[in-house]
């Protein structure tokens, strides 16, 4: 068969995800669900839903090599540290954060948050997801795993002593 180099080849591959679907993980206090996986888009963006029980730490302070991440607050208020600065970021706020700028996030009140975080490029982040839960899952939850993992999908903790997402040890989290 003779290539066509003239003409695109068009293919309907939309994806249209609905509000409970996904893949999603558990754990105590988060549940993160794939809507956009790096497999739909050739490992170029992926987009994930977070729930954030209240009292409960995302991540605490690292950065990105080689992607940026987007939150999208969908609902409550999510605390949002940025190197020495934290804010506060209510429903309907989009913060973007480039590579190389140190982030963390957490769920400082009493209410569920709900967010949106996008990863430019993707970088097969559904198994830093997936790592994700299994480390977070065992008891006691292991540093030298946790790092590794981390770092196999482009985050590195600005400082590895306080790398676990770790609120207060009041709050079981």
């Amino acid at each position: 068969m003779k290539t066509d180099y003239f003409n695109d080849t068009l293919y309907n591959k939309t994806n249209i995800i609905a509000p409970n679907e996904g893949e999603s993980y558990e754990l105590k206090h988060v549940k993160f669900t794939f809507k956009v996986t790096s497999e739909m888009t050739q490992d170029q963006l992926g987009i994930y839903e977070i729930l954030l029980q209240p009292k409960t730490v995302g991540a605490n302070l690292h950065y990105h090599r080689f992607m940026d991440e987007i939150f999208i607050v969908n609902k409550g208020i999510l605390t949002i540290m940025m190197g020495d600065e934290v804010k506060q970021a209510s429903a309907g706020t989009i913060v973007h954060i480039p590579r190389f700028t140190p982030h963390g996030f957490r769920n400082d009140s009493d209410k569920e948050v709900s967010v949106t975080l996008i990863f430019n490029p993707a970088m097969k982040r559904e198994g830093f997801f997936k790592g994700l839960h299994e480390t977070l899952s065992e008891t006691p939850i292991n540093p030298e795993k946790y790092l590794k993992l981390y770092n196999k999908y482009d985050s590195f903790p600005v400082d590895v002593e306080k790398m676990l997402p770790v609120l207060n040890k009041n709050t079981g989290n």
